[in-house]
């Protein structure tokens, strides 16, 4: 199996992980915590669809070598793949919230819950609330960034098949 093809599955697994504590577990528990825990899966999932098309684009050519980090990686997807593949620039934006995010809340000295909202208080006091709503539109426009990229890879499957 290619590297695309491996972080495309990886993609995918990531996103129903997220499904699922959404949709079934969050429902069950109702601990607000677990909203984190499917937001890193969210991003894990950009991520990993993000890598896909790096490493498919590596494969032809189309592309340089990169680091296997996060920012040379989304560096090269925005400045050389979002465009060649007409890949919405929105996309963009919601995996850079993602990040700061996640990176808040590790920063983070303090962290609490308030109703049904998870809130991330960084050392200047600057607040940042997680609700229900705004992971189901993370979580709604991951789907449709795994679903365009997929058909972005799609396009170029005839290539790497294995001859018979």
């Amino acid at each position: 199996m290619e590297l695309f093809q491996e972080a495309m599955d990886k993609a995918k697994k990531n996103i129903q992980i997220a499904d699922h504590m959404l949709s079934v577990t969050y429902p069950l528990v109702k601990d607000t915590k677990l909203l984190l825990a499917i937001i890193e899966n969210i991003f894990l999932a950009y991520t990993n669809a993000m890598s896909a098309v790096l490493y498919q684009d590596r494969a032809l050519k189309l592309i340089p070598l990169f680091k296997n980090n996060f920012e040379s990686k989304f560096n090269i997807f925005r400045q050389r793949c979002v465009d060649r593949h007409k890949i919405d620039r929105t996309y963009i934006v919601e995996m850079q919230d993602l990040k700061e995010l996640i990176v808040e809340h590790k920063k983070s000295p303090v962290e609490f819950v308030r109703r049904d909202r998870f809130v991330i208080c960084s050392d200047t006091y600057k607040l940042k609330t997680i609700n229900l709503e705004t992971i189901k539109s993370y979580l709604n426009k991951a789907k449709l960034f795994i679903e365009e990229v997929t058909n972005v890879l799609s396009k170029n499957e005839g290539l790497f098949r294995e001859p018979r």
